[in-house]
């Protein structure tokens, strides 16, 4: 595992939990991370993690515009 040090300066009233839960809230908006690899970044469950994209405006469904067309488009196939 990587350990990486952070300097955040001390006006911004953040701890190092809430750090680590906002990286890795990135990380699984920006595809890097599955749910479940984002959820074991922070040492909690998938439905305590989920809790926090809320709070990062971060959508649970990590899909691309183009990956729900395609779904969509496949079901509409599927149903024809």
């Amino acid at each position: 595992m990587k350990t990486i040090t952070l300097s955040i300066p001390d006006f911004i009233d953040i701890d190092s939990k809430e750090a680590l839960q906002a990286i890795a809230a990135h990380l699984y908006g920006a595809r890097k991370l599955s749910l479940g690899q984002a959820a074991d970044l922070v040492n909690l469950p998938k439905v305590e993690f989920m809790d926090i994209l809320t709070r990062f405006n971060i959508s649970v469904f990590n899909y691309s515009h183009d990956e729900l067309d395609s779904d969509f488009e496949a079901i509409k196939d599927h149903n024809s």
